[in-house]
């Protein structure tokens, strides 16, 4: 019986920024005929130089520079320009000149995205089929991070189901010097597996009689309802935040102060705004928050905010240095912990020497959520550890992949690379050497940046399929 050949879909992605370039990349290592558009020729270059990929200069909206990449017969567009309107008006004439199946936009303004409004996107109206909002992501995202306060660093994967956590190992943690697979042992019920380890600025997939060592950073995956514990084990407190300081009202700061107001369990949190407008436009959102304005970084101001009583300090302006200033203030003057967004991950290695909690990259929080949504065949999220350093994939496995039906410890993963969770039907499991991949599943795979490429392959179609 010949197999069914998977049908590559056929994408153009407008704006090849950060966000379109990691997508383009996805995409195109699965093997999909990926077109990117762009007004900038640099960042077009950039695509077709790296990526296997077509490049069209051009405005993204204009129906000759859609027609000149292909949208005649494109499955989707991904429409990820610094331009909501843009993303918009791309979106509709995909519609309705070419009709693309399949329309996806980032759209950052709050106006937009407004439930009341929520019917503009219907198909007879504005036709997106799924809004992505990178700061209501990098909302969630930093609420994830306040729910883990000793975790530096945490992404949900499996639909919620499972979580990556990165931790500082500190004097104390009781699993210190245990071999891993002591751990596994000791706590056999336990749900989580530590993936990833960061030692003397070098990250590692740990091996089953590796050490974990005061001063690392380590990462585990775990069951959601595991996280608690799994804290509790390496010697971290799960005390609840109830005095929170958010500086910058923006969109970001904005929505994490409403959805803690509607939160039950009372979290007070204070709000640091520089602008006056954006500050009176919070004090008028925002029913139960203080709004102080003026500058986040001024000690006084910080003090009338309460920062040493503070259980943590959220950074979300659009400035990374104000947002990492910030946060060093609000350490030096007694907050218990403090979270910055960080656009540029080049400024990720700076966290520890300065003392810095956690962070939230908001690009490595909106590839995973586009990626999420696209859900056509293998991948279905991405997140980027630290630096690129590593990546966090998860994958359906195919039927054709090379390790379906496969045990794990008889497939030929490379070093830095760990299966971190499996869920199977409706079930999550942690996986241990016997556990058998079967096609279907669905699998969160810890992989170092060189050990990529491998992984890719270890999901991919094989080759004689074709």
């Amino acid at each position: 019986m010949e197999p069914h050949k998977v049908r590559a879909m056929k994408v153009i992605i407008c704006g090849a920024g950060q966000v379109g370039w990691q997508i383009a990349r996805h995409l195109s290592g699965e093997r999909n005929d990926v077109t990117v558009v762009d007004y900038n020729p640099d960042l077009v270059r950039r695509a077709t130089d790296t990526l296997d990929v077509q490049g069209i200069t051009g405005h993204a909206s204009y129906p000759d520079i859609l027609s000149r990449a292909g949208a005649e017969d494109a499955d989707m567009i991904i429409a990820a320009t610094h331009s909501d309107e843009v993303n918009m008006v791309t979106c509709q004439v995909a519609h309705s000149v070419f009709e693309i199946p399949r329309k996806i936009a980032r759209l950052r303004s709050k106006s937009y995205l407004d439930a009341i409004y929520a019917d503009i996107y219907r198909r007879d109206h504005l036709p997106i089929d799924v809004v992505i909002s990178p700061e209501r992501e990098v909302a969630d995202a930093a609420l994830r991070r306040l729910k883990t306060p000793s975790a530096f660093d945490s992404e949900q994967f499996l639909e919620g189901d499972a979580q990556l956590m990165g931790i500082a190992i500190e004097d104390g943690c009781p699993v210190v010097n245990t071999p891993l697979r002591q751990l596994t042992d000791l706590f056999s019920t336990l749900r989580a597996i530590v993936v990833g380890v960061r030692r003397d600025g070098r990250l590692f997939a740990p091996e089953p009689n590796d050490q974990l060592f005061v001063g690392d950073q380590c990462y585990f995956v775990a069951h959601t309802e595991d996280v608690n514990r799994t804290l509790e084990i390496f010697g971290k407190s799960t005390k609840k935040q109830e005095r929170l300081v958010i500086i910058g009202a923006g969109n970001v700061g904005l929505s994490v102060a409403r959805v803690l107001e509607k939160k039950t369990d009372r979290i007070r949190a204070k709000v640091i705004e520089k602008d006056r407008n954006a500050a009176e436009l919070a004090a008028d959102t925002l029913e139960r928050t203080i709004v102080l304005h003026g500058d986040g970084l001024e000690n006084s101001l910080m003090s009338e905010a309460g920062i040493e009583r503070a259980d943590a300090l959220l950074a979300v302006t659009d400035d990374d240095k104000t947002n990492l200033l910030a946060a060093v203030r609000a350490k030096q003057a007694g907050a218990a912990m403090a979270i910055c967004l960080i656009n540029d991950p080049t400024m990720v290695p700076l966290l520890e020497p300065l003392n810095i909690d956690a962070y939230i990259n908001p690009r490595a929080t909106t590839v995973s959520s586009i990626l999420r949504h696209i859900r056509h065949g293998r991948v279905r999220g991405v997140y980027s550890v630290g630096d690129a350093e590593a990546e966090v994939i998860e994958a359906q496995v195919l039927s054709t992949s090379p390790i379906s039906g496969q045990r794990i410890q008889d497939i030929d993963f490379p070093e830095g690379v760990l299966v971190g969770a499996i869920r199977q039907g409706k079930t999550v499991i942690s996986p241990k050497g016997t556990t058998r991949i079967n096609e279907g599943d669905i699998v969160v795979i810890f992989a170092l940046a060189a050990d990529v490429p491998e992984v890719e392959r270890l999901l991919q179609v094989s080759v004689d399929f074709f």
